[in-house]
């Protein structure tokens, strides 16, 4: 296995698939293994260029793979598909990440840690918890209001709808009562998990100087901390706070041509659920500027003049980020645009 600069490694739940280049971009080897033989492979090889696609299982055997000596390189999938040959198996798919990742211009994801991992689970796993929860309630307001039972949308009034039912005067059909039991005690035993790892959250995030500066951002809690610490890569790797809103997908999607700039609809390209808070998050900042200085002469002021409030908090929530990487890279915390100004 001599002169291997770099391979390409396909990733599987049991077979993997390695192609190995030469520095010339010649074959030096395709080879087929199964999981448990592939560490084994490539602790005898030299050191070279390990490229693998930031997919499922990637920063596993990204730290894996590094503990080896070797220099890994996460390529994001929608990068490497240009470079796949014809059909599409585990061979040309390996080629085609050994391909992509020998380019001079390519871009590559930073492996996670195994800490950032954990707290990115916690965060997902809160995220399936109230998706969940909203589906039971939705599915109970729909099964109720076929009788007649209806209330206000919201978590707050879900109380209300057990209280109705339990009313002897409602009149309806015993085992709709049984049935709609069973919701209730399923909406409170996930409402009692969210509140457990949003508790968990909130311990995590006060242990890092780096979620205490985020914090410190009016729009900015816990959940969008954390977020930020276990999804987004260190924020100096960014070159500028646009390069950092490009990633989330908060710019406009260019289709520019002919020295023409035509700037359309947020791109939503890049990190789906950090750009989720970040929009949520601006939204609360727009309601509370709405109900308590509706009229201030403030950038955020005259945009909520001339745009509607979605649009506005697309725009805020790319202000936002743009900040979040500013007092990021010179440590700083939050300061008001109007403290300042005074």
């Amino acid at each position: 296995m001599d002169g291997v600069a770099i391979i390409g490694l396909d990733l599987a739940k049991r077979v993997f698939q390695l192609h190995g280049a030469r520095a010339d971009g010649s074959v030096a080897f395709r080879k087929k293994l199964p999981r448990a033989q592939v560490t084994t492979f490539l602790a005898k090889l030299p050191r070279c260029i390990v490229a693998l696609e930031a997919c499922a299982t990637a920063h596993f055997w990204a730290r894996t793979i590094g503990a080896l000596g070797h220099d890994v390189r996460l390529v994001p999938p929608a990068y490497v598909k240009p470079f796949v040959k014809r059909q599409k198996n585990d061979a040309a798919d390996a080629e085609a990440i050994a391909e992509a990742a020998s380019r001079p211009t390519m871009r590559f994801v930073e492996p996670k840690t195994e800490r950032q991992q954990a707290r990115a689970m916690v965060f997902r796993t809160r995220d399936m918890f109230v998706r969940q929860r909203t589906q039971m309630i939705n599915a109970l307001r729909a099964h109720l209001a076929e009788h007649g039972i209806i209330a206000a949308k919201g978590i707050t009034n879900v109380q209300e709808l057990g209280r109705i039912i339990e009313t002897a005067e409602t009149g309806i059909e015993p085992l709709v009562v049984e049935t709609a039991r069973i919701y209730l005690d399923q909406i409170e035993q996930i409402s009692g998990r969210i509140a457990a790892l949003e508790k968990t959250l909130r311990q995590e995030a006060g242990q890092s100087d780096r979620t205490e500066r985020m914090m410190s951002m009016p729009g900015i809690g816990p959940v969008t901390a954390m977020a930020v610490e276990a999804f987004a890569p260190t924020l100096s790797t960014f070159r500028r706070g646009r390069d950092f809103a490009a990633w989330l997908g908060l710019v406009p999607k260019q289709h520019s041509s002919g020295g023409k700039q035509v700037l359309g609809h947020t791109s939503k390209m890049g990190q789906r659920d950090i750009r989720r808070l970040l929009i949520i998050g601006a939204m609360s900042v727009i309601r509370w500027f709405s109900q308590n200085t509706p009229d201030a002469d403030t950038w955020l002021g005259r945009l909520l003049r001339r745009k509607p409030r979605q649009l506005a908090a697309i725009a805020l929530a790319n202000k936002m980020a743009r900040s979040l990487w500013a007092m990021e890279t010179r440590e700083e915390f939050f300061r008001d645009p109007r403290a300042v100004a005074a």
